[in-house]
C-alpha cells in the first residue's frame, strides 16, 4: 500500500506493507536513517519519534497507522523550539557511543514540550530509554540545562 506521511513538515510517500514499522519506513524507503533501531519491542527507545508531539516507539507503530499525523524525527528536530536540547547534549558531553542518542533526544524533547521547567523526579519518570554507556547523570543535567534550570548536587 501506498503511505502518505508528513514527515518533519514535508509530505513523504511510500509503498510499504500495511504493518510495515513506522521506524522501517522511515530509514528504508525515505532515507531518514537517524532513527535507530534497537529492541524491536518499543523498551530501549532508540526509536523514538514525535507524533502530534507525542514521543512514540517507532518500531511497533505501523506506518498505515500514522497517515496524516504530523512526525519528527531526528533529523526534524532542530526545527522545533526543543533544538536547544542539542546545545545541551553537547555543553554536558552527554553522548558516548551515541547510539541511542537520537531516541534520548526525541524522548527529552517531548518531555520539555510538556513541561517546560520539569523537576527531576519528572525526568526520571519520563526518561524511560535505554543507554548502554549509561550516560543518565548527564541525560537530566542536559535536560535541565536546557530548561534553564540547574541539577540538584
Amino acid at each position: 500500500m501506498q503511505v502518505k506521511l508528513n514527515v518533519n513538515d514535508q509530505e513523504r510517500f511510500a509503498e510499504v506493507a500495511d504493518d510495515t514499522p513506522l521506524l522501517w519506513t522511515l530509514r528504508e524507503e525515505l532515507g531518514l536513517i537517524g532513527t535507530k533501531f534497537g529492541c524491536g519491542v518499543a523498551q530501549c527507545g532508540a526509536c523514538t519519534v514525535h507524533v502530534n508531539g507525542e514521543a512514540v516507539r517507532s518500531c511497533v507503530m505501523p506506518a498505515s497507522a500514522v497517515q496524516g499525523q504530523k512526525i519528527v524525527t531526528i533529523e526534524g528536530l532542530s526545527r522545533t523550539p526543543e533544538a536547544r536540547l542539542q546545545q545541551a547534549w553537547i555543553d554536558e558531553q552527554v553522548s558516548q557511543c551515541g547510539y541511542c542518542q537520537s531516541g534520548m533526544l526525541m524522548a527529552a524533547a517531548a518531555l520539555l514540550k510538556a513541561k517546560r521547567r520539569p523537576t527531576e523526579k519528572d525526568i526520571d519518570q519520563a526518561m524511560t530509554n535505554i543507554c548502554r554507556c549509561g550516560t543518565y547523570p548527564r541525560v537530566k543535567r542536559a535536560i535541565l540545562r536546557a530548561a534553564g534550570l540547574k541539577p540538584n548536587k
